[in-house]
């Protein structure tokens, strides 16, 4: 597939990396030649300099002969224009453009993307797709990590082993023993910065952090078992009132229960504007990181803070600050992931990579074939990837023990006829079941050939 990216930024460098990486024809376009260069010397792409808009730009980029194209530069006009080009100019087939401006996303307004107004096929949100993420954070608060899978069957929890831990030094496979009726499995584990995909004679140590699948009823039981206390969210701070914290506070007052929230914003206008659009959160204007303004909030009281600030140092601050005010839950927006590995040492509980996010969205979206979801975890280490079994699939009729899995893969569930099954060796799979795959990077293609959803179905 041939597949042009307008944009050598975070995400646009994290989509490129992950589709050359499976033998696609990708070209990087950027107006800024040192990100170009980047992009290049690091991976196996091509690279143009100049405005992504440009018809002629395009041009030399290829897309005379493109099948799609992702723009995801930083201007949202550009990323339209760009689309608008590649379609009228082009006729390239499939158009995905990032949005931010919440004005172009309102639902009223969605005919504009229409193949005969301004066509896009897909527009993805970072914005609301943070905000998602805030509220799995939320729903899970004592894990790090979190995200749906099967139709809202399956849960991927994040969680860090600590001392209190039952399961502590117990080999993975003698969970199944201890607790023969809980749907989960341990299908990740980072150790001292190592993430792997753990074998059934594997222990799990104090200080590790583990991914493990299960099934959405039992989600509190695993927490417990994995020794974390679940507890009701219903005071919740919030630092940042642009439109990821905007989002999360309307999201708040809209789910059930009495919820809450209390949101601080530094610049005036914003937290004006904040306080039109919502009805009972109360806005705050001041320094989310002045401890006066903090304890005025209530963060003492709070069940959790979110710092949701467009600056990973102030989120993180604020959340340290936070936990020294008595906050038990501190969850910090980080877009640079060379700062996640100081989130334990400052004692920030979790994390929201809104890179991570947006990329697992536009995945979701090129990868064809039957792929439902594709989430990136860590700094593009390793994806879970949801997918229906065609009857092409090499795995298709076969028992689980029987496919040859590489050995950074393990399967964490499958949904056969609606109902979710734990993936046990005798377990036959089939045309039409779904499947959801931990695979460490280097072993995507390989899970994308036993499924037959790659360059098969472009």
């Amino acid at each position: 597939m041939k597949v042009i990216i307008c944009g050598a930024g975070q995400v646009g460098w994290q989509i490129a990396r992950h589709l050359s990486g499976e033998n696609n024809d990708v070209t990087v376009v950027d107006n800024n030649s040192d990100l170009v260069r980047r992009a290049t010397d690091t991976l196996d792409v091509q690279g143009i300099a100049g405005f992504a808009s440009y018809p002629d730009v395009l041009d030399r980029a290829g897309a005379h002969d493109a099948d799609m194209i992702i723009a995801a530069t930083h201007s949202d006009e550009v990323n339209m224009v760009t689309c608008q080009v590649a379609h009228s100019v082009f006729s390239i087939k499939r158009k995905i453009a990032r949005l931010r401006s919440q004005s172009y996303l309102t639902a009223i307004y969605s005919d504009l993307y229409r193949r005969d107004h301004l066509p896009i096929d897909v527009v993805i949100s970072p914005e609301r797709e943070v905000a998602a993420a805030a509220m799995q954070r939320l729903s899970a608060p004592a894990a790090f990590d979190t995200e749906t899978f099967l139709d809202g069957n399956a849960r991927l929890l994040g969680i860090t082993i600590e001392e209190e831990c039952p399961v502590v030094n117990t080999p993975l496979r003698q969970l199944t023993d201890l607790f023969s009726t809980l749907r989960a499995i341990v299908v990740g584990v980072r150790r001292e910065g190592t993430l792997f995909a753990p074998e059934s004679g594997d222990q799990l140590f104090v200080g590790d952090s583990c991914y493990v699948f299960t099934h959405v009823e039992d989600v509190a039981r695993t927490m417990e078992v994995f020794g974390k206390v679940q507890k009701k969210q219903d005071r919740i701070v919030i630092v940042g009132g642009g439109n990821v914290g905007l989002t999360v506070a309307q999201e708040l007052e809209a789910r059930e229960g009495r919820t809450r929230a209390k949101m601080i914003e530094r610049d005036r206008e914003s937290a004006e504007r904040a306080a039109e659009a919502l009805e009972r959160t109360i806005v705050l204007h001041g320094d989310g990181l002045d401890s006066v303004l903090l304890k005025e909030a209530g963060i003492s009281r709070a069940d959790a803070m979110l710092a949701v600030t467009d600056d990973d140092k102030t989120n993180m601050l604020a959340a340290v600050r936070a936990k020294s005010e008595g906050c038990p839950l501190a969850i910090a927006l980080i877009n640079d992931p060379t700062l996640v590995p100081l989130m334990v040492p400052l004692g920030i509980d979790a994390y929201i990579n809104p890179r991570a996010t947006t990329v697992s969205s536009i995945l979701r979206y090129i990868r064809q074939g039957r792929v439902r979801a594709v989430y990136s975890i860590g700094d593009a280490e390793a994806e879970v990837i949801e997918a229906e079994v065609l009857s092409t699939s090499p795995m298709s009729g076969q028992r689980l023990r029987d496919i040859d899995f590489p050995e950074g893969v393990l399967v964490g569930a499958v949904m056969k006829n609606g109902e979710l099954l734990s993936p046990v060796g005798s377990l036959r799979i089939e045309e039409g079941d779904v499947v959801a795959i931990f695979a460490m990077a280097p072993d995507v293609p390989e899970v994308e050939r036993l499924l037959q959803v790659s360059i098969d179905f472009f």
